[in-house]
């Protein structure tokens, strides 16, 4: 359905072809990917053949050249596989690892990592959060010494999504001696080199079909050139880079809603109790009402604030209202779903279960819901110290 002045019949059209892309690629095969505890290279390699991977980069870069709206809609159609797990390890892959480079790279960077991450032949990942430092990220401890024409990489990181078998890293690590977010760069880590060490593959409550990995970084040295951007940059670079993973995140929190929204809602006009369907009570019609009109609210909010990115604001009070408020509503949404089907919602045989599972991971990563509030407390100038 066109949102205008968001959408176009170009959107619409990209819509029905990534739902049919959903239903007949990754639909089917989510429950194998779930128990496997990953998903195959080989659906990467598939998406990046049809330019779903670059669909809102620019051309010159490997990029489809479609505008931001074409992320969001990717974002929310993916959602509707069921699972969480792949959505959000095709995120970091073109959401969250490698708009940095896209904006930072020089051109050698451009054409060895994401030109190849955008086509599917490369897997990439971020590397922010560490054992000791998550929603601090100017506390980070994984250190960058310059020796030479090298730098010399020690340290740790930890929840990397996509991380075991990524062949790449956005890195964040300290290169300075200032305190805090001045001494912090990125860098762009080929990790099949010597030091590079994935420690243990964690296993979540839920996204089970997205592998993520706790890396240790033993002394690991990389030519000077794969600095990403300007040095001791690093924490505005990064932040940058979180607006948008917040903001697609946001996107998917909305489609994986709805999907649920819409698996409970033909459930209760198909399912009979007491001789009556359960959407002929008034208890159940009118929760389903209420679920919608929470969707539509946090649908309309996410779009409002993707169309200020779309222009290129960065505006980070809005992005974590929408951060906040799509998480909150999405459990919300998932858990009512799964108490109108009652036990059918809780049994594998249905996907509300694993939704329900997957979409928890949604009020912790890229920011918790408390770090959200804070952002948000504190650009209303409502924080004194």
């Amino acid at each position: 359905m066109p949102y205008p002045p968001y959408f176009t019949e170009t959107h619409d059209q990209f819509r029905a072809m990534v739902r049919r892309f959903v239903a007949m690629e990754i639909t089917p095969y989510v429950r194998q990917w779930e128990e496997a505890g990953e998903f195959p290279l080989a659906i990467l390699r598939r998406m990046g053949e049809l330019g779903l991977l670059g669909v809102h980069y620019p051309v010159e870069v490997g990029g489809q050249g479609g505008d931001y709206f074409m992320a969001v809609v990717l974002a929310e159609e993916l959602s509707r596989c069921g699972a969480g797990g792949f959505p959000m390890a095709v995120a970091v892959q073109t959401d969250m690892a490698t708009p940095p480079i896209g904006k930072f790279g020089t051109p050698a960077q451009i054409e060895h990592y994401l030109k190849p991450a955008l086509s599917g032949a490369k897997l990439a990942c971020l590397g922010i959060t560490e054992p000791n430092h998550g929603s601090d990220v100017a506390s980070i401890e994984t250190h960058a010494i310059r020796d030479g024409d090298e730098w010399v990489i020690h340290g740790s990181k930890v929840f990397i999504t996509n991380g075991p078998r990524a062949d790449f890293m956005t890195l964040v690590a300290r290169t300075g001696d200032a305190p805090g977010y001045q001494g912090l760069s990125l860098f762009l880590l080929d990790l099949d080199l010597p030091g590079v060490r994935v420690m243990k593959r964690l296993n979540k409550v839920g996204m089970r079909s997205s592998d993520t990995a706790l890396f240790y970084f033993d002394d690991v040295r990389i030519p000077a050139d794969r600095l990403l951007g300007n040095e001791g940059q690093g924490f505005y670079h990064i932040i940058w880079e979180l607006q948008g993973e917040r903001l697609i995140a946001a996107a998917g929190a909305v489609g994986s809603a709805q999907y649920a929204w819409e698996i409970a809602r033909d459930y209760a006009k198909q399912r009979s109790a007491f001789g009556r369907r359960l959407s002929d009570f008034q208890t159940i019609a009118h929760l389903l009402a209420e679920m919608a009109t929470e969707i539509e609210a946090v649908r309309q909010l996410t779009y409002a604030v993707a169309w200020r990115f779309a222009q290129g604001e960065v505006p980070a009070q809005e992005i974590a209202m929408a951060k906040l408020a799509t998480a909150q509503t999405a459990n919300w949404v998932i858990d009512r779903a799964i108490q109108i089907l009652g036990g059918h919602g809780y049994v594998s045989d249905w996907p509300l279960e694993r939704m329900w599972r997957d979409i928890r991971l949604n009020r912790i990563g890229g920011g918790t819901d408390e770090i959200m509030k804070e952002i948000i407390a504190a650009t209303m100038g409502l924080r004194t110290e």
